[in-house]
């Protein structure tokens, strides 16, 4: 990512709204599960690099990307990465 469009590192709370239009309720409480150092966390817990137009949430125990959710227009997409699972709990 180049200088000029680098956008803001914050924790996993900045990709509720995003993902509020994909999953119902509270999507900061959801717990996932790292598909690679096997971390358990919820979603709020997460550290997410966040620009205009997608927010990579990543593990914060390994860093691995668990999922990434792209903004185009009026639509959401949501890609998933490293997301072992994910769950209400």
């Amino acid at each position: 990512m180049r200088a000029e469009n680098a956008g803001s590192v914050v924790d996993g709370n900045a990709a509720a709204g995003l993902l509020s239009e994909v999953f119902r309720g509270d999507v900061t409480m959801l717990v996932g599960v790292c598909g690679g150092c096997g971390a358990e966390a919820a979603l709020g817990e997460t550290v997410v690099e966040l620009d205009e137009v997608a927010a990579i949430v990543r593990c914060r125990s390994c860093t691995h990307t668990l999922l990434t959710v792209l903004r185009s227009g009026d639509s959401v997409r949501v890609v998933i990465g490293a997301l072992q699972e994910i769950a209400h709990r």
